[in-house]
């Protein structure tokens, strides 16, 4: 079974759990069938040596920031097209904005890899601003539209990783936020990137936005009952959060990703205490009443 089938079965078997967000999460499952169709023939492949590789980990470099990719545009069209066309359905705002987004693509005012938060100047706003499209929903557009170009792009380079060589909060791959927390059953904190599959690990008593360390101001609320093993980590100084899940007490539960789609309500939680998500979802392009 191939990466987009393996993912569409877990969240399939999800929603069997959750079912009463089969229609607000309808969207993902949109996505994630445009992740099967696309072909990866023809993507590009980071061809660096393992040593090369290592050498830019050691230096606190991650490796997109030295060897950013050439994408095709043509060859993003299938995984871009239904994209847009289903968040278009979120209102009229988001559909004008993604028209802008759709005519600048076409006329090739911009490159794909200027859509990549670990290569945007001035955190993306520049490019936000020129396209005329909320930041929140830019990202979105990002992360799943070039998650599968990106997995292939570093597929080789993931064989030369080993935890020791990265000592940072942004992925060691694309430079991307965590979007996910993963305490393994070894007990190890693994933090896992939404944009490129992208996972390394980083001390639990430590905030991967801001570097905090200190344990009075970091903030872990941890699920019961039913949703036992599922927590939220939070920083009370930058204000930054991360979902996560405890396999050692949740022992099946799904990929990172899918965890993370499927858990818009620790989201909830997390946003009605103050705290701020570092990658898009869902509640971020319609957030809830408080």
């Amino acid at each position: 079974m191939d990466a987009a089938a393996s993912l569409s079965a877990e969240w399939d078997d999800l929603l069997a759990r959750r079912p009463a967000f089969r229609e607000s999460l309808s969207l993902y499952g949109a996505v994630l069938g445009a992740w099967g169709r696309w072909s990866p023939e023809g993507s590009p492949v980071l061809r660096w040596r393992p040593e090369q590789c290592r050498e830019c980990w050691e230096r606190g470099v991650s490796l997109i920031v030295e060897a950013p990719p050439a994408f095709n545009r043509d060859a993003l069209e299938p995984l871009f097209a239904p994209l847009l066309e289903e968040l278009a359905a979120l209102g009229e705002e988001e559909g004008e904005a993604l028209s802008r987004f759709a005519a600048a693509w076409d006329e090739g005012r911009f490159a794909p890899f200027e859509l990549l938060p670990g290569l945007q100047k001035e955190g993306g706003r520049a490019l936000s601003e020129a396209l005329g499209i909320s930041p929140n929903l830019l990202n979105f557009v990002t992360y799943l539209g070039l998650r599968p170009p990106l997995e292939t792009y570093f597929a080789d380079a993931r064989a030369a990783f080993s935890p020791g060589l990265w000592d940072a909060g942004a992925c060691p791959f694309c430079a991307g936020a965590p979007s996910f927390g993963d305490f393994g059953e070894d007990g190890k904190h693994w933090l896992c990137c939404a944009l490129c599959g992208g996972r390394w690990t980083l001390g639990r008593l430590r905030c991967p936005f801001c570097d905090n360390r200190d344990a009075k101001t970091l903030t872990r609320l941890a699920a019961e009952d039913r949703e036992e093993g599922y927590l939220v980590e939070a920083c009370d100084l930058c204000r930054g959060y991360l979902k996560g899940v405890d396999r050692r007490t949740r022992w099946n539960a799904a990929s990172a990703l899918i965890e993370d789609w499927g858990t818009p309500h620790l989201d909830l939680i997390a946003h009605r205490r103050g705290y701020r998500r570092a990658t898009p979802s869902l509640i971020q392009l319609a957030p809830p009443a408080d």
